[in-house]
């Protein structure tokens, strides 16, 4: 499995916006770089990989993201709007639908979800003593490779289906020999504590879904786990 090259895409100058997922959970693919667009805005989902990299929000016209894999619970989204885009917002839109509503509002055009929106304000006082964007860029990139460097160490027996450049630093994906084994490995490694080990069910296989709370020992762990299941 593999995204385009950005530079590859051939993209209508007319368009009236892009629409980009950075990170794709199930295949476990994730977006490196952003394409180029002149003038068409980008529009990108960032639910799955949000304040795990450090970005350039010049080069988007639009950021949302469902809080409940990196931010916090479920219950809140973040939306980052361009003030521009904001303004044009048409008025036939309902009123729940209009982001200009909402701006206008300050989010509270209905009753908020306040326990979300509060444990999404620790979640990033959080992320901000742990040395913010660039210490969640960083741990990321080091999650993730303790789990893919167990996978290329024990490369006749694991195999990740993403091309390396652009495998995701949230959801590590592989595949054992058998089913059967997977099983095994799912089974093995929720007796030690390690859950959630099963890929989804449109795809099988093994998922390993490291986000920003995810400590590095806990990668660590896996990795070492994944190096004494091979043996």
């Amino acid at each position: 499995m593999a995204l385009p090259d950005p530079a590859s895409l051939k993209l209508d100058p007319q368009a009236a916006y892009l629409h980009i997922t950075s990170n794709e959970t199930i295949g476990g693919v994730e977006w490196p770089d952003f394409p180029e667009t002149g003038d068409v805005p980008v529009i990108c989902d960032m639910s799955s990989d949000f304040a795990s990299r450090r970005l350039s929000l010049e080069r988007f016209g639009m950021i949302y993201a469902g809080a409940q894999k990196n931010a916090g619970p479920a219950g809140v989204t973040i939306v980052i709007l361009r003030d521009d885009l904001l303004e044009r917002c048409p008025e036939t839109l309902s009123a729940y639908l209009s982001y200009k509503i909402h701006a206008a509002k300050d989010s509270m055009y209905n009753t908020p979800p306040v326990f979300a929106v509060y444990m999404l304000k620790l979640v990033m006082e959080w992320l901000q003593k742990k040395g913010g964007l660039a210490a969640a860029e960083k741990m990321a990139a080091e999650r993730s490779g303790l789990v893919y460097g167990a996978i290329e160490k024990n490369s006749a027996f694991y195999r990740c289906p993403v091309a390396e450049n652009c495998r995701s630093r949230m959801n590590v994906v592989f595949r054992l020999p058998t089913e059967e084994l997977e099983k095994k490995f799912v089974a093995e490694a929720a007796a030690q504590d390690m859950i959630g080990l099963k890929g989804h069910r449109s795809v099988g296989g093994c998922r390993a879904s490291i986000y920003n709370a995810m400590p590095i020992d806990g990668a660590r762990a896996l990795a070492d786990f994944m190096d004494d299941f091979a043996v």
